[in-house]
């Protein structure tokens, strides 16, 4: 019976190595990837770090197994032999792992910096915000620049859980949070970065495929955070500037040019729960634009 409990360990190894072999093969994998170099660099430490831990625990495991089915109690019958440990190994066994993990954080120190402290530049300077993105129970807030360029101008055009991006173009995203903390996630594009309260944070990317993802809130965020998902939109240039000029006159047609912003400078009231909106859907009236304005301060 004890050969049995050995068995059945190497099976459950051999098993989820299966499942990680077999998943790739059928495509139950990674979401499509459609981002620029950086998120296929993110890809590519993903497997990379999955190779190296996988061969670590395929030995590990194999040595385990073999130990189990060695020295099974009930056919193994001479006295266990123990020894006080030898230094030698214990040097060994704790310099390994670090100088493995001081490698992986070398390797990866490129990648992180494309991804987390270089901004996207145009001429030498940093290229202006596309978008600003506000996290809010339990929804995505998007404050697009009007035709000025300049996010918090009177012309800023506002939406709720549906950002359009033109394909292959670098987008630079403000990222805010209204209340609690949020995660801002684009697995497509290999974009994860948390919105913090008090804190306006850069985001960049560059999507290469035209299409609709998701954008899920990737943080526990509250009651309502199942249902925190926006939609990402990358079209080609033309018409993500017909998506503008129509947001635009949707909203000049519920209320003036430069209304919306007004207004909101003139309310001191507290922002509109969710419950007022349940349908959490767009701006359709010069008091959720308002509203809209106002969270986006």
């Amino acid at each position: 019976m004890g050969k049995f409990w050995s068995l059945l360990f190497l099976c459950v190894t051999i098993f989820g190595v299966g499942m990680f072999i077999y998943g790739p093969a059928v495509g139950v994998w990674l979401p499509e990837n459609v981002g620029a170099e950086t998120a296929y660099s993110i890809d590519h430490l993903f497997k990379f770090i999955l190779v190296l831990t996988g061969v670590v625990f395929i030995g590990t495991e194999v040595t385990l197994f073999y130990f189990l089915w060695r020295y099974d109690g009930k056919s193994n019958k001479q006295p266990a032999k123990f020894s006080h440990g030898s230094h030698t190994l214990e040097i060994c066994w704790t310099i390994v792992p670090a100088a493995t993990l001081l490698f992986i954080a070398i390797y990866q120190m490129n990648t992180w910096a494309e991804a987390k402290m270089r901004t996207p530049m145009a001429s030498g300077h940093d290229i202006p915000y596309s978008v600003e993105v506000t996290g809010r129970q339990f929804e995505w807030r998007l404050r697009y620049p009007g035709e000025d360029g300049i996010l918090g101008t009177k012309d800023d055009l506002f939406d709720v859980n549906e950002l359009h991006v033109p394909v292959g173009e670098e987008v630079l995203v403000s990222l805010k949070s209204a209340d609690v903390l949020h995660s801002f996630f684009l697995p497509n594009l290999r974009v994860k970065q948390d919105a913090v309260p008090g804190m306006k944070i850069p985001v960049w990317f560059r999507a290469m495929k035209e299409g609709e993802y998701d954008i899920p809130c990737a943080e526990l965020c509250g009651w309502g955070h199942y249902k925190m998902k926006g939609r990402l939109v990358v079209e080609s240039r033309t018409a993500y500037e017909k998506y503008l000029a129509d947001l635009k006159a949707r909203q000049n047609a519920v209320s003036p040019p430069g209304a919306a912003q007004q207004t909101a400078q003139s309310q001191s009231g507290p922002v509109p729960s969710v419950a007022a909106q349940p349908n959490g859907g767009a701006a359709t009236s010069a008091e959720t634009n308002a509203s809209l304005a106002k969270t986006n301060e």
